[in-house]
């Protein structure tokens, strides 16, 4: 599986466009905004947008799912139903943090854990990581060993906890039970900042390397 990370908006939060190479059937995850750049991307690498794929519903992640959507009548998948309430509230969200105001959608399926996605003749398996928001998902590419996990994990950091329904301990175990058992190896796509894998993160980050928990 192809990607491009295409950081949008102004908290610069990373849309990832993924394309099967072979049929070039694509999917973008997280379309927070900035929508004429995600065309741009999209026309640039000759991907037949198939879908529109979301790890949870915070304003940065869905600003552009609506108009997206009914553009190019897509199907929204993602993300879990325990997010209801945040997509529920874009309007508000848009008013605390500045945005525009952003069309509200209902998923077309909501995804929950052990689910797949596919991406063309690719699939993407679906993990319930809930602690950032309640409905957070991530998903995971077996075969290219890597993952795209919204605001779960950070090079170096972990999401945060304190919004309505999120909790420290359930995001650390999602962490460390969730996602460590895919392997050191797998590479990761986080929702803000640079790539990193799993290794790395239980060698150096200082809120769940493995050396914080004996």
């Amino acid at each position: 599986m192809e990607f491009r990370v295409l950081p949008v908006t102004p908290l610069r939060q990373n849309c990832t466009l993924l394309w099967d190479e072979t049929t070039r059937e694509g999917a973008l995850v997280d379309p927070g905004g900035d929508l004429p750049r995600l065309l741009a991307a999209v026309a640039e690498h000759q991907v037949k947008l198939q879908k529109i794929i979301l790890t949870h519903g915070h304003l940065d992640h869905v600003g552009a799912t609506a108009e997206l959507a009914s553009r190019f009548q897509l199907p929204i998948e993602g993300p879990h139903p325990d997010d209801a309430f945040w997509l529920d509230s874009l309007d508000q969200q848009a008013g605390r943090m500045g945005f525009e105001p952003v069309a509200g959608f209902t998923p077309s399926r909501w995804l929950f854990d052990d689910d797949t996605v596919s991406v063309g003749s690719q699939t993407l398996e679906v993990l319930h990581c809930p602690g950032h928001t309640p409905g957070h998902i991530v998903l995971f590419s077996r075969a290219d060993r890597m993952a795209i996990v919204g605001d779960v994990l950070f090079a170096g950091a972990i999401g945060r906890s304190d919004f309505p329904r999120g909790n420290y301990q359930t995001l650390v175990d999602s962490i460390r039970n969730k996602l460590w058992p895919l392997g050191d190896d797998v590479k990761f796509l986080p929702g803000h900042g640079p790539a990193s894998t799993f290794g790395q993160e239980r060698l150096t980050n200082p809120f769940v390397a493995d050396k914080r928990f004996g």
